[in-house]
Parts: C-alpha cells; sequence; structure tokens
C-alpha cells in the first residue's frame, strides 16, 4: 500500500506554516546522530544535498526541490540546487535557529548546545505552528514507501520518530504526535505510488521543466483597476456568459482575460484609475490538462504605465481567438514564430495578430528585420483559393462550419443556409471576389450585410487560425493543441433574433467540424436574453457558467459594480429573461406601456375611498392605447376599473 494522492495534497496545508529547517536541517542532523554538548566532524551541507534529493526531489530529471514551507517567500514553490549550502547554511550560521548550535565557523564541527530544545521551541513558539505536525511531515516524506497491511496512521508517525532518532524530550517539546481528528482511514492509502504525473497536479512544475501547453483560464482577480474595486471571476472549462449593462465592465473583464491568457493587450493597458490603492494588481490562473497552477499576480509599473509579471509562468495557453465588438479579431497561436513565450514575461516580439475589419479581407502583413512576413493572405485570396484547390480540407471544414453557424431556414422568408457560391469578379477590382448564395442569388462577400460579413469572419478565423496551427505545429514538430479559448464580444451584434438564437449553441458544435478531442473555453458578452435563452437546451453547471455585472448604488453618484455568479435559470419565454436578475427590466413592454402599468398598480394598492373615477379613467385610456388587447395585465384590471364605475 503506498500513501494516497488525496493525504499528500491534505497533508501539504498543514506544514506551510512550519519553518523548512524543522523539516531538513533538524532531520538531518538527528539522522546523522550530530552530538549534544561537544562538536564533531560533519558535512552537513552534503548531508543536506543528499537529504533534498531523496525527500523534495519529486521531479527526478529536474534540479530543483519543492519548498513545503511557505515561511517567508510563499509564491516561492522552489528552490535551486545550491539550497543546502546557501539559504540553508545562512539559517544554520545566521539568526535565532544558529543558536542551537555549537560549531566553529568555516569549519565542519557541529553539535548540539545543551538547551537547543529549548532554543528550537522557543522559534517554533513565535510561528502560527506551535508544534511540528508529526504525521503529516511523515506523510510528506514517505510518500513513495511501500505500506504493509494494516498499517495505521500511529505506525507512519513512528517510523518518523524511530528513522530520525527522535528523543521522547524533543517529541514532547517540538512536536504534535496526535493524529488529526479529520483522518479518513479510507482516504489515506492507494494501491499504487503516486506518480511524478498526479503530484505535478499539486506541486506545480519546476523552472526547469517546459511550462504545459493547452491551457485555459481558470482565474481572473483584479483589485483597484477597472470599474470594480475588486473583481473575482473564475470562469467554467466551456461556457461562461457574461451579462450586464452597459458601462458596467464587460469588455473591459474581455480585455483583461485576453491579456491574461496572451500576455498582451489589444489597444491600451489596463489604467488604475482609483487613487486610493497604492497597488493595483492583476492576478489570474492559466489551467491545463494537469491542474490548476498556482497563481500569478502582476502590480502596475507607475513608472513604465505597464503592467510587471514575476519570474516563472502558468502554462502555456491553446490557440486564442477573440472577436472583438468593432469587427476586428486578434488570434494567438503558440505554435507561431512571430511570439515567443517566455514564461512570466509574456510575449515578447510583434505580438498576436491583431486583424482589423480590412485585414480580415484583405490579409495582414509585418516588418521583422526588414524582411516583410506574410501572415494572412486574407479572407478573399484563402477562400477562393480554397475554393479552386483540388483538396478538400480546407475548403470543406469552412464549408460545414458557415453551415452550422447560419441562420435557421424555416422557409419562412429567412435569409438560409450560408452557402458558397462561384467567385466571380466586381467593378474597380481585379481579383475574383467570393460569393454567399441567397434565396435570390449570389451575393459578393463585399456586398453582404453587416451580420452576414461578421458571421463570415468568424468562420474564416476559426478555420484559418486552426489550419494554420496545425501546419506550424508540424513545422516545429510539436504535435497540435487539444485546446483552444474564443472570446466573443456582443455575440449578438448585427443579428436578427432568429440568428441570436442560433448562434451560440452553432459555436459550441463547430469544434467537431474541426476535430472531436478539441477542448473550447468560450468567454461570452451579450445584452440578448435570445442568447442566454439558447443556453437552456446545453447548459452544463458542471461546465458552464453565467456572469452578471451590477451596480450596487449608496447615492447618485456613489455606487459599485460587483460581478454575480448566479445560478442558471431556465426562465423559458425571452420575456421572463428580459425580467429576470439578469436583465433587470420590469416589464418586457414599451416604456409607456411600463408606466401605464405602474400607476395602475398604485392605484390598485390605495386606499378603496381615495381613489377616484378620473383617476382610474385616465389610466385606463393609457392601457388600452399602450397595451395589446390579449395582455395578460387586462383581467387584472378590468375588475378593478368595473368596481370603479369605468367601463372598459
Amino acid at each position: 500500500m503506498f500513501l494516497s494522492t488525496y493525504q499528500i495534497e491534505e497533508s501539504l496545508e498543514h506544514l506551510k506554516p512550519i519553518h523548512p529547517f524543522y523539516m531538513i536541517t533538524f532531520l538531518v542532523c538527528k539522522r546523522g546522530k550530530l552530538p549534544v554538548g561537544r562538536e564533531t566532524e560533519y558535512g552537513i551541507n552534503r548531508a543536506e544535498k543528499g537529504f533534498l534529493d531523496q525527500y523534495y526531489k519529486p521531479a527526478k530529471d529536474s534540479v530543483w526541490y519543492y519548498r513545503v514551507s511557505r515561511v517567508g517567500r510563499k509564491r516561492q514553490r522552489w528552490v535551486d540546487s545550491k539550497y543546502a549550502s546557501s539559504a540553508s547554511q545562512s539559517t544554520r550560521t545566521r539568526g535565532d535557529l544558529s543558536k542551537a548550535f555549537i560549531h566553529q565557523k568555516n569549519t565542519n564541527l557541529w553539535g548540539w548546545q545543551p538547551d537547543y530544545v529549548e532554543t528550537l521551541r522557543s522559534k517554533l513558539q513565535k510561528g502560527k505552528t506551535k508544534r511540528i505536525p508529526a504525521f503529516h511531515l511523515a506523510i510528506w516524506l514517505y510518500r513513495e514507501h511501500d505500506w504493509p497491511p494494516q498499517t495505521t496512521a500511529e505506525d507512519i508517525t513512528d517510523k518518523l520518530f524511530s528513522e530520525f532518532n527522535i528523543t521522547e524530550n524533543e517529541k514532547r517539546e517540538l512536536f504534535d504526535v496526535s493524529v488529526p481528528d479529520s483522518l479518513d482511514p479510507g482516504l489515506l492509502f492507494q494501491n499504487t505510488k503516486v506518480s511524478w504525473e498526479e503530484l505535478r497536479k499539486i506541486t506545480g512544475l519546476p523552472p526547469d521543466v517546459p511550462r504545459e501547453e493547452g491551457g485555459a483560464l481558470s482565474l481572473l482577480k483584479l483589485e483597484g483597476v477597472g470599474p470594480v474595486k475588486e473583481l473575482h471571476f473564475e470562469p467554467a472549462e466551456r461556457v461562461n456568459l457574461i451579462t450586464g449593462d452597459n458601462g458596467l465592465g464587460k469588455t473591459f473583464l474581455l480585455e483583461c482575460a485576453w491579456w491574461a491568457l496572451s500576455g498582451t493587450w489589444t489597444g491600451s493597458p489596463a489604467y488604475p484609475y482609483d487613487p486610493k490603492v497604492e497597488e493595483p494588481k492583476i492576478t489570474f490562473q492559466i489551467s491545463g490538462e494537469l491542474g490548476i497552477p498556482e497563481e500569478v499576480t502582476s502590480s502596475y509599473n507607475w513608472e513604465s504605465q505597464d503592467w510587471s509579471l514575476p519570474e516563472g509562468g502558468p502554462p502555456i495557453p491553446g490557440l486564442l481567438i477573440y472577436a472583438r465588438i468593432d469587427g476586428a479579431f486578434a488570434v494567438w497561436d503558440p505554435a507561431k514564430d512571430y511570439w515567443k513565450f517566455k514564461p512570466g514575461m509574456g510575449i515578447a516580439s510583434p505580438g498576436p495578430l491583431f486583424f482589423t475589419r480590412e485585414d480580415i479581407w484583405n490579409g495582414f502583413r509585418i516588418e521583422v528585420g526588414g524582411e516583410t512576413k506574410f501572415l494572412s493572405n486574407g479572407l478573399i485570396a484563402d477562400w477562393v483559393n480554397w475554393q479552386r484547390s483540388s483538396e478538400a480540407y480546407p475548403f470543406e471544414t469552412l464549408r460545414k462550419v458557415l453551415r452550422r453557424l447560419s441562420p435557421p431556414d424555416l422557409d419562412r422568408g429567412d435569409l438560409g443556409a450560408l452557402e458558397p457560391g462561384d467567385p466571380v469578379r466586381i467593378p474597380g477590382d481585379s481579383r475574383l471576389i467570393p460569393t454567399i448564395r441567397h434565396s435570390y442569388g449570389q451575393v459578393p462577400l463585399v456586398y453582404a450585410s453587416a451580420g452576414v460579413r461578421r458571421i463570415v469572419a468568424m468562420a474564416y478565423l476559426i478555420v484559418w487560425a486552426w489550419k494554420e496551427h496545425k501546419e506550424q505545429s508540424q513545422l516545429i514538430r510539436k504535435k497540435p493543441q487539444r485546446r483552444m479559448v474564443v472570446l466573443v464580444d456582443e455575440m449578438e451584434a448585427h443579428l436578427h433574433p432568429q440568428w441570436q438564437r442560433r448562434i451560440l449553441p452553432a459555436l459550441l458544435d463547430v469544434k467537431e467540424d474541426l476535430e472531436s478531442d478539441l477542448k473550447v473555453q468560450f468567454l461570452v458578452t451579450t445584452h440578448s436574453p435570445l442568447v442566454t435563452a439558447s443556453m437552456e437546451p446545453r447548459f452544463d453547471a458542471k461546465r458552464d457558467k453565467i456572469f452578471h455585472l451590477d451596480l450596487v448604488r449608496s447615492g447618485l453618484f456613489d455606487g459599485e459594480v460587483i460581478l454575480e455568479e448566479p445560478d442558471f435559470i431556465p426562465y423559458g419565454p425571452v420575456d421572463a429573461w428580459l425580467r429576470s436578475d439578469i436583465f433587470e427590466m420590469r416589464h418586457a413592454r414599451s416604456l409607456e406601456a411600463e408606466q401605464a402599468i405602474e400607476d395602475a398598480k398604485r392605484l390598485q394598492l390605495k386606499d378603496e375611498d381615495k381613489v377616484t373615477v378620473e383617476e382610474v379613467q385616465e389610466v385606463s385610456e393609457r392601457l388600452v392605447k399602450y397595451l395589446a388587447a390579449d395582455d395578460r395585465f387586462w383581467p387584472r384590471w378590468t375588475f378593478f376599473a368595473e368596481k370603479h364605475g369605468v367601463e372598459l
């Protein structure tokens, strides 16, 4: 039997407040049987290095040691191979803990002072944990030990005391020898030894191990930046709907999410305009298949007017596509050679591809070292080339994606499926121009409606980005990513209600046209109840979330924007969505009808003897003018009006 991954993770939490001296140097000296009251020759640096190699190097191919303790640098998870002769040696020879030793400077002579236990105990008393949790320490040290059947928690602790020659006095003064009350014996062991693949989900990766690739956003925290004083955004792995009124920060949230994933801004960096916040921060996590990594925090650099990042970094994200509300797009591809990822330093290069609306159609190029690099031929050229190619891919994929993203074909005068037609020439342009077939004929794409052009551009970018990623991955001898993150600002822009109801579910299925095992995370802002209603049949609480930015007022010009994470409730009819807490409308009617109904309700709540016929007549006339004949409010009002002498 082997100690379980669950218990190892649990025990590591209890070891964070313990100074590393007690979990390394103290045990090394005890195992080396350092004498009390006198010195002896002892190569402590070599002994510590051997101890670290044995117990604190979970990644055997790495030269870094896992830092179990979080005393001091709380965010530091790993220490390098010089730890025994640098940081640990400094602790042994300086400060309070050095007083526990008898040691002649610049020699290998070491021993315990007669009162060493009292010295070590006094240092422990100053910490958050007053005793070393023996059980949890043993769990970490013996995570690879093969235990016999019927082993108990006490047996594990006893092995620690025996192997490291812990005296009764040391147990009494320095250790918590109890078994945790919360211990579940059924979760203590597992049949196989914990593997590095399992353990690195807990520890993260050491700096000399290549960053994991193919991550998605799992956390974004903003402090003192943007319209929200403190924002905590934990997106789900698949669909994330972000709602809220204009000006509350939906687009800003997408921009910050894009920066966290790509290391670049699509425009100006986020600016912390709240003077009360001394140190604005952006914290984020990018999670890959191996689990959620450590948070990365960026502080605002007032001198450079930008956001700085610490050393080390999260997993490299998968393919990123960002559809902005202004018709522009951004694409970030970890396989491309025009951006070089430096862990913890973002992107050092010309940056991701930022396509203007014109770039999408006509192509994109950059100058690198005096050389022109063609990064995209553009939709017009690619479409025609793909269509006229003898190979089915990628044009057939584009055709499938277009059909999937098309408005519904209900044979009721709707636009119908977006089907490619034959390329044509148009006046003043020497190129062949792609066309879309409609029920009324072929239309050159450059003449198509704004809604059609946006969806066509999105379909093309998805197919183009995935095609380029696969080809570039092959060139650099790497497997293509199996993760994509798609950010869409105002999903419903330019779309007819019939199309709004279809577009998001269609995007969810687009991955089937690319690769069946592709995982896609969507971050989508919307003002449309049709978009939210369209998710009712597809919403999975384990993989999807809805968020709502709201303004909490305490005065006319004194309010606070908050990000809420309400439950996704299937409201059914769209007008019910409009009246929900997501869209916050009192009535799904005109403003005039809403005001008339509210006035009618106020009359109904007045004392009977204070309601006049004239008031009832005036409100009734407005209701007749602004409400439909079959409005559901009529039965309630008709009875009240007739009771007060007004015939309708």
